[in-house]
């Protein structure tokens, strides 16, 4: 059987409200090379007797559902061992994926061919054109010195199924696991920054994101972007180190000051625990400074870099 383009992965777990829409949204896009895996974490609803009605009409679609309940990391990881294609992108249960998603980030990851991943936000880019490849120290001076690049959540990336591979995939601590993915990927390897607002993001109560337990998670990342910053695989130069350091000493007293004023005194003793020592507070606690072109890619004559264009 002829491996298609693209697999698709879609995670479950008790969506039957919005796994219909999700799965409609996959068939009808403009890139129809694709395979679709729904891979279900146990789900105790009809989520995968909606999933099987469309598998029993659509041979792109293949059903899959887990032995035991992997986490929701675990079964992106699981799911993505099923993959059949060079590139996969994860989409979520609740999501609804615009119909040129596949085609616009297909084309994007075939102009930056060494590009691990491709990362698309809800809004736009700063600076110039999309594709922009990333080495891994402009991923780092985006994300540090200038206007964010890891905010992304899994189902805006495309990944090559080889890379994901052998960066040994998402490690499961919880709803932070993307943007440690991220941190940890993006020192190593290139990433593609990709036109936004390709797919819609559905909020709602039930996502793990927004419960407590994440909340938690979430205040204790400062310790492993710390260790990131301190660590021989930086792509950082001393320099930058330094600054990168300050601005992200003053987002977590941002966050800090922020829980105690709402009263989340619990969440603020995490966030402190896992916070650097009291020296680096003393050493770093100083007015941020970011650059909105920092990570830009430039040509030698400091133009942006323009994506190669094919008729």
């Amino acid at each position: 059987m002829t491996a298609p383009r693209v697999s698709v992965l879609l995670t479950t777990y008790n969506r039957e409200r919005y796994v219909a829409a999700a799965i409609d949204s996959v068939r009808a896009q403009t890139f129809d090379d694709f395979e679709l895996i729904i891979s279900d974490n146990c789900s105790t609803d009809r989520t995968v007797a909606t999933a099987r009605e469309y598998e029993a009409r659509d041979p792109r679609i293949r059903v899959t559902v887990n032995d035991r309940n992997l986490g929701q990391f675990g079964n992106r990881n699981h799911a993505a061992s099923l993959v059949r294609a060079e590139l996969f992108k994860y989409h979520d249960s609740d999501d609804i994926m615009y119909p040129h998603c596949l085609a616009t980030m297909v084309s994007m990851m075939e102009q930056c061919p060494d590009a691990a991943f491709g990362l698309s936000s809800g809004a736009a880019w700063t600076g110039g054109p999309c594709p922009m490849r990333l080495t891994p120290r402009a991923a780092y001076q985006r994300e540090f010195l200038g206007p964010g690049a890891f905010m992304c959540g899994p189902s805006g990336a495309i990944f090559r199924t080889e890379a994901f591979r052998a960066l040994g995939g998402f490690e499961d601590v919880g709803a932070p696991s993307d943007y440690l993915f991220w941190l940890r990927a993006c020192a190593h390897v290139p990433v593609a920054l990709l036109p936004a607002d390709l797919f819609w993001y559905r909020l709602h109560p039930s996502q793990e994101f927004q419960s407590d337990a994440a909340a938690r998670q979430y205040a204790e990342l400062g310790r492993q972007v710390w260790r990131a910053l301190h660590a021989e695989a930086c792509p950082l130069d001393a320099q930058e180190r330094e600054l990168a350091r300050r601005n992200v000493m003053t987002k977590i007293v941002k966050a800090l000051l922020n829980d105690l004023r709402a009263g989340r005194f619990v969440l603020a003793g995490a966030r402190v625990a896992a916070s650097p020592p009291l020296s680096d507070w003393m050493r770093y606690l100083r007015r941020p400074r970011r650059d909105p072109m920092a990570g830009t890619p430039l040509d030698a004559a400091g133009d942006y870099l323009l994506p190669e264009q094919r008729s």
